[in-house]
């Protein structure tokens, strides 16, 4: 059934170029006010001033009427996730309650391995259960789209078991999941060394993944307590020869040069970039490498330093904005709540901080010809927000104020009909 939305107060169409949106760019979200669109099928059909809109489609049409009667935006794009997980990290929370660090909680057995040994136990039924959760988490908030890494298996049966539930949820949910191989997130606990592990996913897992087909990225922790800058490079190079595109999770908990290794193999993203610095910008910049920062994880896990987005944007790097969800680390599906962490930490814009999670997110999963924006062919993939100014999204934090989510031209979330 075809959709018609009108009483909008703000369209966030993001019109403009297919291509990420930097420095001065990163702030137009192309807004048309007392606007509609007409949705036909999976796509926007029309978009603009209400008087137009209605104008062109015909009188004995069928379709669904919406009252916005608030602002529209494209849905919200999440490109770093750990959504394939058993059990929430619970004992992690309360020890660092209590003021133990990263590297104390993983000494202590806890960290990602803690997530390892959960992953072991749990059965793929007991995973795509919990996936489906967190995906109508997403939906309600607005996410119709998100990126899910592998990473919590650490050996090539779990490894590949987590992904496959990522294949096989896909296709009966309402939000798209682009899959990850992370097998290179912690050392196993029965190996020696990052560079036995490393070997053993070049030798054993990585062509089992490449073969099934099971991920679009590779991507790799480089920090500290995890895997090194030569190593990792090597890594991901062979990676790239089997296909994967490169991602590197960087610059998290100390200067570690993950930074340094995403720009030498022209990865696609580097993702937390804390402690990144003007060198790493530049060279990122340089190589087209991407910035994803995952303000979330800061704020839950209760650090003072966020990356210095400013300088990033200054120097035309396309930043991108993410909830990093995961059992220990952020444990929020939420990117309205991203949103204002951004604003009020980060020192983003709210029109910087929508895009970044939006049209620019587009570009770093390779779907920004369909999705990120609302413009005439563009696939439907929108949320109507109950506020009247969109700066009202970043501002009210703590709730959803999400009241209807559309995934290719279909309503899947609609918060008047959930009681």
């Amino acid at each position: 059934m075809n959709i018609l939305i009108t009483d909008i107060t703000q369209l966030l169409t993001l019109k403009g170029p297919k291509a990420a949106r930097i420095s001065k760019n990163l702030s137009d979200l192309s807004i048309i006010k007392n606007a509609a669109l007409y949705i036909e099928d999976e796509k926007i059909k029309y978009a603009g001033k209400e008087s137009d809109v209605i104008k062109r489609i015909p009188k004995n049409d069928k379709h669904i009427n919406i009252k916005a009667n608030g602002v529209v935006m494209p849905a919200f794009i999440d490109s770093h996730t750990h959504s394939v997980f058993a059990r929430p990290r619970l004992l992690d929370f309360e020890m660092r309650a209590n003021g133990k660090s990263y590297l104390d909680i993983k000494k202590a057995g806890g960290g990602i391995n803690r997530s390892a040994r959960d992953i072991k136990e749990a059965s793929k039924k007991i995973l795509a259960q919990n996936l489906k959760y967190f995906a109508r988490k997403f939906i309600e908030c607005g996410t119709t789209t998100v990126e899910v890494k592998s990473g919590y298996g650490l050996d090539l049966i779990n490894e590949i078991k987590m992904l496959e539930v990522v294949k096989e949820t896909t296709p009966v949910l309402p939000l798209d999941m682009i899959p990850t191989f992370l097998g290179a997130h912690s050392i196993a606990e029965n190996f020696s060394s990052s560079k036995e592990y490393l070997k053993y996913l070049k030798d054993k897992v990585l062509p089992a993944v490449a073969q099934k087909k099971l991920a679009k990225y590779v991507d790799i922790f480089v920090d500290d307590g995890h895997f090194g800058i030569d190593e990792s490079m090597d890594y991901l190079e062979y990676a790239k020869k089997l296909g994967f595109i490169a991602r590197v999770h960087c610059e998290q908990l100390a200067h570690s040069g993950g930074s340094y290794v995403a720009s030498m193999v022209k990865a696609v993203s580097a993702d937390h970039l804390d402690f990144a610095d003007s060198n790493d910008i530049k060279r990122m910049v340089k190589s087209g490498v991407s910035a994803i920062f995952l303000p979330s994880s800061n704020y839950f896990m209760g650090v003072l330093k966020y990356p210095r987005a400013r300088n990033f944007i200054e120097n035309g790097a396309n930043v991108v904005l993410a909830t990093d969800f995961n059992p220990g680390t952020s444990p929020c599906w939420n990117m309205q709540f991203v949103l204002s962490v951004a604003v009020n930490y980060m020192k983003m814009s709210v029109e910087e901080a929508i895009v970044a999670s939006t049209y620019n997110a587009a570009c770093v999963l390779g779907v920004n010809n369909s999705v990120g924006m609302i413009v005439p062919n563009m696939q439907a993939d929108l949320v109507v927000m109950d506020v009247k100014d969109y700066r009202e999204i970043a501002y009210y934090f703590g709730d959803n104020l999400n009241k209807i989510t559309i995934k290719k031209g279909r309503i899947v979330y609609d918060k008047s009909n959930t009681f």
